[in-house]
């Protein structure tokens, strides 16, 4: 039986891997105060972010659904590999050499995703090799006439699968790959007499996550003895989720990071056509609609955040056929428009032309024109709702006016509803009180048929103690080797009313002497009750909102402040005492004084030191 990896090389190979690299392929990351960066979460849906990556600890935290972990952890969660694999996957990547307990490693015995990987590059590659030979001609006539060259091709990593029952399968056999991992990553299809190829006689497209790992393949139809579909996908796999992953990301991600802007198309051709005219920030679903996860994996990329300020919001332009197919995708893309916080639009293209045949017949210019000029998702919504009544007739009027209602009531900026309510009314000639009848009605029925449950959380108070109280555990907890001994000792017996932030005030208390260490938060959270666990780890994650030049004086002095507090308090509890005891002990009243001035002179000085 294999031995488990040794713990000392798992810990040397987390401080080699850089958790800001691993997590950039993921989410677009910003600076957020000393050591810290944030972005959207991606494990929850969100328009402000609350996710947090702090390099120098190599930890991830996500103030509004709690995740937290490190770079493994984190790589486990959005590639859903074992901890073995992760760890693994990393050291290949560092030219790491493991060792495990026994001194060997594990016999790969089973499917794991990085065979998976690996099956589906040595594929693309061969598909890539076998576009050059004469009986890709087809293939190659295909992409000539559609305005694509050879150098297009490389670029998009199109390849051409022979039209033979096992040519992929003796290839890849031969690469050292079993029929068991093929038919597991989607490249071979079970059949009568075996595995078989599962693409023949088609262009491919290489399908990527956001990393560039290819995932899987697109394959368009070239044959007319092909009785399959005109595109088929690879089949849902370990490494293969169509509604995960968008064709042409891995290539956008940049420009739409650095653009703010998304275009999403509905086709391979597209992507490369619009990319080709200079909008590289193109994208398009792999076999599927447009859905929630799509805008999950897009929005993380965006760094889509709800702000006031329209000018510095997003946006997302969508392209539609203007066939029923594309209509019906409009409307599944519009029933996901509300979980962006960027702009939506919609740009149809001239004479049902789809984005690759408009650059063949006008040009790049054209292709540019048409994502530079779209209509506002609800302005297209609202025209395609009207369009569908006769508005000559009185019935057709409150029809329409029915119908164009419950869009109008799900538009977030109230102001950009009013402006709407007044233009339907227009469209429609009727009065836009009648429309904001309408309006109102579909939302308080809105509100009333759907609630959200509240999952009450235990928080901190906002209060100015509860800050300063926390500021203070904060600065320890992180920057704890700029905390002068003597400080940090009278700061962690200080007085802290925050219930929660006393027990961990008492877990820094018992562990002070590592205060000075990397893992001392780690420690702190050893020793607080399991439930105050994440407290913890939301405190050591916390930016600290200063820079590199203040970070010294801001931790001093959030400390300080506690300690200050907390030696006003007892001087104060000190005098109340010796006004009390005058009239009935002038002893005891007197020793309480030089308690008092003796308190006092300990206050002073510290500020002196650490001021």
């Amino acid at each position: 039986m294999a031995g488990r990896i040794r713990r000392e090389d798992i810990d040397e190979l987390r401080s080699r891997v850089n958790i800001v690299d691993v997590v950039s392929q993921y989410v677009t990351l910003k600076r957020a105060g000393v050591g810290s960066m944030k972005g959207l979460c991606p494990f929850h849906d969100e328009r402000t972010p609350s996710f947090h990556v702090r390099p120098a600890v190599g930890r991830y935290h996500c103030f509004g659904c709690g995740e937290d972990g490190d770079v493994f952890g984190f790589a486990m969660a959005m590639d859903h590999t074992t901890f073995v694999e992760t760890v693994e996957r990393f050291a290949a990547q560092a030219n790491f050499t493991l060792r495990y307990e026994d001194g060997e490693a594990p016999k790969d015995d089973g499917i794991n995703r990085s065979r998976l990987l690996e099956a589906n590059a040595a594929a693309a590659e061969y598909f890539q090799e076998q576009l050059l030979t004469n009986q890709a001609l087809p293939g190659q006539q295909f992409l000539g006439e559609r305005g694509f060259d050879l150098q297009a091709a490389q670029h998009f990593g199109v390849g051409f699968a022979p039209n033979s029952f096992d040519s992929l399968r003796s290839h890849l056999r031969r690469r050292g790959f079993s029929e068991l991992e093929l038919v597991t990553a989607g490249l071979l299809s079970e059949g009568q007499r075996g595995p078989y190829d599962r693409f023949r006689g088609r262009l491919t497209w290489p399908i990527r996550d956001v990393t560039g790992a290819t995932v899987g393949f697109g394959a368009r139809k070239l044959l007319d003895d092909d009785k399959g579909p005109k595109y088929l996908n690879t089949p849902e796999t370990p490494v293969f989720h169509k509604s995960r992953v968008l064709y042409g990301l891995d290539l956008a991600k940049r420009t739409i990071s650095r653009s703010r802007e998304a275009v999403i198309v509905e086709g391979y051709t597209d992507v490369m056509a619009c990319h080709l005219a200079g909008v590289t920030t193109a994208v398009a679903t792999c076999g599927t609609a447009f859905g929630a996860d799509h805008v999950k994996l897009l929005r993380r990329v965006l760094g889509d955040v709800s702000t006031p300020d329209t000018r510095s919001l997003g946006r997302v332009v969508f392209t539609f056929d203007p066939d029923e197919a594309g209509q019906k995708a409009a409307s599944r893309a519009f029933a996901e428009e509300q979980r962006f916080a960027a702009q939506t639009f919609v740009a149809t293209p001239p004479e049902g032309l789809d984005p690759c045949d408009l650059r063949i017949q006008r040009g790049d210019q054209a292709v540019q024109r048409l994502v530079q000029n779209p209509r506002p998702m609800f302005e297209f919504m609202l025209q395609r709702v009207i369009a569908e009544f006769d508005l000559e007739t009185v019935e057709g009027r409150v029809q329409a006016t029915r119908a164009a209602a419950p869009i109008l009531a799900g538009i977030r900026d109230r102001a950009l509803a009013d402006g709407y309510v007044r233009t339907v009314a227009g469209w429609l000639g009727v009065d836009p009180i009648e429309v904001t009848r309408q309006v109102r009605a579909n939302r308080r029925d809105a509100r009333a048929e759907s609630e959200p449950l509240q999952h009450p959380q235990a928080t901190l108070g906002n209060d100015p103690a509860t800050r300063l109280e926390r500021e203070a555990l904060v600065a320890m907890l992180q920057q704890g080797g700029l905390v002068p001994r003597d400080l940090a000792e009278r700061a962690v017996i200080a007085y802290v009313a925050d219930p929660s932030l006393e027990i961990v005030r008492d877990a820094m208390l018992v562990n002070i002497s590592e205060l000075a260490n990397a893992g001392f938060a780690d420690l702190v959270s050893q020793a607080v009750p399991e439930t105050m666990v994440p407290l913890v780890r939301e405190l050591s994650m916390s930016p600290i909102q200063t820079n590199e030049k203040g970070l010294d004086r801001y931790v001093r002095g959030s400390v300080k402040a506690l300690v200050q507090r907390d030696m006003l308090r007892e001087k104060a509890q000190l005098q109340g005492q010796a006004m009390r005891m005058r009239a009935k002990d002038a002893d005891a009243a007197r020793e309480l004084d030089l308690q008092v001035a003796a308190l006092e002179t300990e206050r002073r000085k510290l500020i002196d030191e650490h001021g």
